[in-house]
Parts: C-alpha cells; structure tokens; sequence
C-alpha cells in the first residue's frame, strides 16, 4: 500500500539523517505505533549504540485499532521499543505490551495555542455571522469527526433557543461522517437557522476572529478521548470557557482544577444539554492566569530538556 510505504520511507529518512548528523537525542513530536514491526528495528540499532529517544504520547491509551488486534498489539510493543522517555500530559502507567524497565514517563504541560490577533472586533465577526443582539455563540472547531460528538450538539440545540453553533474545521479522512451529515441533521432538528457552517482548512490568520466571535467552545468528545485537547489550548489563550466531554485524562482534570468551564458527561445527550443551559445561565470565573503560568511552553521545554540530556536518576 502506497501510505505504508510512505511511512517506512519517512521513518527510513529519519534514521539515515540522525546517522549522518550524529546526533545523540532525539525527541519525536508524536508517539506513533502505524507498522512499527517494520521501521522500528533500526532505531533499536540506534538507541543500542547510545541514542537517545523520546517522544510525546499525546494518546496514552492507544485503542484505535488498525488491522488485527495481534498486529495492533505488536506495533505498540514495537514502537516503545527504543524509546527512553516518553512525555504526557496526565499521570498514566503505559501499556507497552511488553516490559521496559528503563522507559521513563514524565508528565509535562500542554501550552496554551497563540494564533495571530483578529484584527476584528467581536461585533465586526458576529455580523459577518449574522448573529442577533443578545443571542451566545458556541464554536466547534477543529477537525470535524464523528469522536466529537456533534450530532449530539445539534440534537440539544433546541433546548437552547438563543444559543447560536458555528463549525470551523475540515473533514478528517473519508471513513468520517461528512460536513452534509451534520447539516442534513440540523434541518432534522429544525436549527439549520442557527448554525453557521465554516468547512475546510482555517488558515492560521482567520482563528483569532473565531475565538473572538465566540462565548464559549464546544469540547464533546466521546468516552473514548483521554488526551490533552489541543483545542482547549486555544480557547484558554482567548479566555473562552467551554462545555466539554470525555473519558478520564488532561482534558476533564484540568478543566475542573483551574475551573475552564462545564463538564459533562460524555456521549449522553439529557447532560449536554445540561451543561450548555448551566453555560448559559451560571456565571463562571476561570482561572485563566494560573492555567497560563502552570503550563506553559517553557516549562514544558524545561522537563524535556532536563529528561533527555540529563543522567538518568
């Protein structure tokens, strides 16, 4: 298959440069198990002669399955192989299928998400919204998927009369519900007048206005998430509140600790419903400074940094 080559390909580039540069720490963005058995042996090779690798997990609980589920389950194994520290976003034991007991895991924070200013007011954007005075507007952005539970947001939407859905984003791959599912379900519940529909890439300028429009985001996921959101991210940089849903993990502790908005639980329609009246009804008062200054990027480069270039204790 031409993307399975396209990985091994990428992976082989990868290997071949950190050779040829010498390096002797690597740090991968992003933790990925996709046919691991296939690339990971000349990594093993390099962390053998005394590389050192890292790398993000930015999904901990890796339960997308792809293949069967021994193939998933060695591709796991596999890709924590070589690795030495691993970086996460919430307390977490890793499943690694296999023992190692000299991988290290280190929470770090996720960072708040800087885009560029507006540059709009937020009258200027909700006209260009066609927003009525005194109605509240929620965003869902991102990545449209079926995990973010939009359907259920459409289904509540007529609980909350004077509340307003805008959708930014692009399908995420084919085996997704397209954008015309949920539009098609808006006309079903009779709210396609109160919905605003954003389809495609949202170039980085364009965000801010979204933000800035915006009372407060919509973060339902289902169950099934247990990651940091990197959306949540954004919406603390603008000081968004959001209702929001998922399994346990970053995105519920640290919504309740520092009070970023109304959590409910997932995949269960009455409780959306909810949350979104609370949001609109309770006043709240995040505690936007303290989430900036206990996680921030800088302290995040400070524990990466200390994990992969110091001894290990």
């Amino acid at each position: 298959m031409e993307w399975a080559g396209c990985i091994c390909g990428n992976f082989r580039k990868l290997s071949q440069q950190i050779r040829t540069g010498n390096y002797n720490a690597v740090l991968l963005g992003a933790y990925s198990e996709y046919l691991a058995p296939l690339w990971s042996g000349q990594f093993r090779a390099l962390a053998h002669s005394g590389v050192v690798f890292g790398a993000v997990v930015h999904d901990p609980v890796r339960d997308y399955v792809v293949g069967p589920r021994w193939w998933h389950r060695r591709s796991i194994a596999a890709a924590y192989s070589f690795l030495r520290e691993a970086f996460v976003h919430e307390e977490i034991k890793l499943d690694t299928v296999r023992d190692l007991p000299c991988l290290r895991t280190t929470v770090i924070p996720h960072g708040p998400y800087r885009f560029p200013d507006a540059g709009q007011s937020r009258e200027e954007v909700r006209r260009q919204w066609q927003i009525p005075e005194g109605a509240s507007v929620a965003l869902s952005f991102g990545h449209i998927r079926d995990g973010k539970n939009l359907d259920l947001i459409l289904e509540a939407l007529p609980a909350c009369p004077s509340l307003y859905l805008v959708v930014a984003g692009k399908e995420q791959s084919p085996g997704q519900k397209p954008i015309g599912h949920y539009q098609e379900l808006a006309r079903k519940f009779g709210v396609q007048d109160r919905c605003r529909w954003i389809h495609g890439h949202i170039p980085e300028p364009e965000v801010g206005s979204l933000f800035v429009g915006a009372d407060l985001t919509m973060l339902t996921y289902s169950r099934d998430f247990r990651s940091a959101s990197g959306v949540l991210n954004a919406s603390v940089a603008y000081h968004k509140p959001c209702v929001a849903s998922s399994g346990g993990g970053n995105l519920r502790s640290v919504l309740e600790h520092y009070g970023l908005g109304w959590f409910v639980e997932p995949d269960n329609l009455p409780a959306l419903k909810s949350g979104l009246e609370a949001a609109l009804r309770e006043p709240l008062k995040p505690r936007w400074e303290a989430y900036e200054s206990e996680n921030s990027w800088e302290r995040n480069a400070q524990l990466v940094k200390e994990k992969m270039f110091g001894p290990i204790s």
